[in-house]
């Protein structure tokens, strides 16, 4: 049975530096804080109570997780997952606060990669940003992937996904009319890429551009704009080497008519306005 993905819905991050990556996503990202709570930080960035989290540890143990519409699709999902193979483990009661859901199951895709699925994010007001940083929304994830064809297949047919564009080896995949939610990375290991948010205009973009150089943030690439999505958008470095992106004005896909596009992997389909990544996976 398929597992039916609703949205991207928070990554939980470990870092060697606590304080300073809860600095970074306060002062530099933008983010609301949420919990602060032992070796934990939470953070908002829109309705959800809780977007991205930071706790002590070791930095390689990113986990992504997805949300589910309901308890019974959680049960289902578990089924399906254990069918297949993986060890699938339930959350426990202080583990869903943590996360502000109502419930979840954790297991490893083929690659080693920490995912989880969730059911009923909690939400709240709007977030209140740190700083007048235009951010809408967490929006999508870039995914370190050692086998791209095998995890394609994971996430279009054991899960809902679909094929928006391929850019050489590298799947866009969306789980609703935007254009993608993950995009599946060719590299040598697991886990989580990049994090996205997306911004309100491409006034912030260049606003938070400005803001990042003025406190010497390296940018990995960018401003430009993605002939894939039509995204306009920024990518930097944050704690413990995890590329962060702003962008705006992703395009939505219509579902009747939308066909899957193949792209070369050169630098014009990465960005059409000559922007150079310096993101190793991407330049190489």
């Amino acid at each position: 049975m398929t597992i039916n993905i609703l949205d991207v819905a928070y990554t939980r991050l470990k870092t060697l530096d606590l304080d300073g990556a809860s600095e970074f996503a306060t002062r530099i990202l933008g983010l609301e804080p949420a919990d602060r709570i032992g070796n934990h930080r939470s953070f908002r960035s829109d309705r959800r109570m809780s977007t991205l989290s930071y706790e002590a540890g070791n930095p390689s143990e990113t986990i992504i997780g997805f949300e589910l519409g309901s308890g019974e699709e959680l049960e289902s999902a578990a089924k399906t997952l254990e069918k297949i193979g993986h060890d699938v483990r339930r959350g426990s009661r202080a583990e869903c606060d943590q996360r502000h859901v109502s419930d979840f199951i954790a297991f490893s895709d083929a690659g080693g990669g920490r995912i989880e699925f969730a059911v009923s994010p909690h939400v709240a007001g709007a977030a209140k940003l740190s700083r007048d940083a235009g951010i809408t929304g967490f929006s999508h994830v870039g995914l370190f992937s050692q086998d791209t064809e095998r995890d394609e297949h994971f996430w279009t047919q054991v899960c809902n996904a679909r094929v928006s564009d391929r850019v050489g080896e590298l799947p866009l995949l969306r789980l609703s009319q935007i254009h993608h939610s993950i995009a599946l990375v060719p590299a040598k290991h697991s886990g989580v890429q990049h994090i996205n948010h997306q911004v309100k205009s491409i006034d912030d973009v260049q606003r938070n551009y400005s803001l990042l150089r003025q406190h010497n943030i390296p940018i990995v690439f960018g401003p430009g704009r993605h002939p894939t999505s039509g995204a306009r958008f920024v990518y930097f470095e944050g704690p413990d080497d995890m590329i962060f992106e702003y962008s705006v004005g992703v395009q939505e896909v219509d579902e009747k008519t939308y066909r899957e596009r193949q792209f070369g992997f050169e630098p014009s389909s990465l960005c059409m306005w000559g922007a150079k990544a310096k993101i190793k996976e991407l330049s190489s």
